[in-house]
Formats: structure tokens, sequence, C-alpha cells
């Protein structure tokens, strides 16, 4: 079994700003209940930071999320402001498929300048097929520009009778973008895991270990295969997350030290694989 590292990344986290935070939280605590998922935090800033320090996370990957183009500047205002504010804050932007070329390419030119090299996308949230057309544009001037891509994988319950986003698409994005490095949030698809397990693992996609405790906690079965993805794919592609604030340090490391990976890999889930793809941001 191995130990916990003294420097811990969370990868996958989410904050609102706070005149938007009550809001944004009711809405999708109300799409959650149905799957019965509750926050754990306000979904502020200060609300995060706390729950990072309860759960003794060193720093934290923000994934803010344009839901459309409209709205998309001020998310990455957000971005950039947390970014001078937060030193243990990692934000990333976001970009909307609506948006024009113009205004994406003007976006990825702000976030550049304040030092942010990623974006978080969500398919399930503006309603298109990650392997789109419409995702095209984004995809491409991320591969150009060297931006890396976190996407939500698998079942929302946003749009339960609709993956937006399958290991499937992910193949395909993975082929068609050949220099993007993309992550697939969810170990590659919550509730795909055996698609994951056939169609990803050893792919070079980067997989995050969001949410695994919470699907151990409905079905320890689920959590099994959850750890069988951690066992068979590349060790140098596995980022830690907990998808705050649906869950908990705690909980999510409690699964990922008892799953049985060596303490190097460990090392390299839990900081590592973080620090190297995120490059001069930290």
């Amino acid at each position: 079994m191995g130990t916990i590292s003294q420097t811990i990344i969370d990868f996958h986290t989410h904050a609102f700003p706070n005149t938007l935070a009550p809001r944004a939280i009711a809405s999708l605590a109300a799409n959650a209940a149905s799957c019965g998922y509750v926050p754990h935090t306000d979904g502020t800033v200060a609300g995060l930071m706390n729950s990072m320090n309860q759960g003794g996370i060193s720093r934290s990957v923000v994934c803010n999320i344009a839901t459309n183009a409209h709205q998309m500047p001020k998310v990455n205002d957000f971005a950039i402001q947390t970014a001078k504010t937060e030193p243990r804050l990692i934000p990333l932007g976001s970009l909307h498929p609506e948006a024009t070329p113009e205004e994406m390419r003007r976006e990825l030119s702000r976030l550049t300048a304040a030092g942010i090299r990623g974006i978080k996308i969500h398919p399930d949230y503006v309603g298109v097929e990650l392997d789109s057309p419409a995702f095209a544009p984004i995809l491409s001037l991320c591969e150009e520009l060297g931006f890396f891509v976190i996407t939500h994988a698998g079942f929302d319950p946003l749009s339960p009778g609709h993956f937006h986003c399958a290991p499937d698409m992910i193949l395909h994005v993975l082929r068609d973008y050949p220099r993007l490095r993309f992550v697939a949030a969810h170990l590659g698809g919550f509730a795909c895991e055996e698609e994951v397990l056939a169609k990803l693992c050893g792919t070079r996609v980067y997989l995050d270990t969001s949410l695994a405790a919470v699907r151990t906690s409905r079905d320890p079965a689920w959590g099994e295969k959850c750890a069988a993805i951690l066992r068979a794919h590349d060790p140098n592609r596995l980022l830690f997350g907990t998808d705050s604030p649906w869950s908990t340090p705690a909980e999510e490391l409690a699964f990922l030290n008892h799953v049985g990976l060596s303490n190097e890999t460990l090392e390299k889930i839990l900081h590592t694989n973080a620090e190297a793809l995120l490059g001069d941001e930290i």
C-alpha cells in the first residue's frame, strides 16, 4: 500500500465569483439531487480554499466553464483575476463553440498574457458532442497555441440520457489533434468504465481521478472498475482530482491510497504529472 504525498495538486475543482456562487450552486445542486449528490462547499473561492486546507491540498486547478458565448469573456475575466489574487489556485479559461474563431483567439491571447495555458470545456453544458465539428475550432486553436484542454467525460445529471463525451469521441480527438494535450475527467468517463478500460487505457489521454470515491460509495463494483483503470493506464498520464464541491479531498485520497499503487505511481498522480503538464503555470 502506498502513502500519501506531502505535495498534492487537485487538478479538478470549481469555484465561482461571490456574487454568482449562491445561484450557481443552487442550480447545480438541483440537477445533482436526482443522483444523490450534494455540494461540500458554498462554491466560492474561500469555500474551496477552506476545503483545501482541511484536506491537505497544496494547489488546486479551478475548472471554469463558459456555458454560452456571451458569458465567455466574463468567465475568463474571473480566471485571470483569480490567477492574480490566489497563488494556490491555478485557474483555467474556457471557450464556447458558438464564439467566432476571432473571439476564441482573442480570449486565448488574454489568457496567455495572464499565464493561463489551459481551458475547460463541458460538452453536456453546451449540448454538443465532443467530436462534433462545432468543437473543431476550439481544439484546433488549443493545439496550435499549446493550450491543454480538460473535458467533462461520461454521465452528467444535466443530460442523463445522452453522453456528450464518450470514449469513442475521445479517441477521435486523439486521432484528429495529435499534438493536443487532452485531459478526460472522471477517469475518462463517468459510467463508461468498461469502455475506458477497453478503449482509452494505454492511449496518450490524461485521466483525472475525480469522483472515483463517490462512485465507490454508491457501488463497490463500480469502484473496482475505477481502480482497474488506475492500474491499467499509463501512470505518467494520471492526475488527482476531486471535482470539488462534489467530493472532498479526504474521500478521494482515501480511495486512491487503497488501490494498491506503488509510492512512485502515487507521487506521479498526486503532483508530478500535474507539475509537468502545467509547466510555467505553477
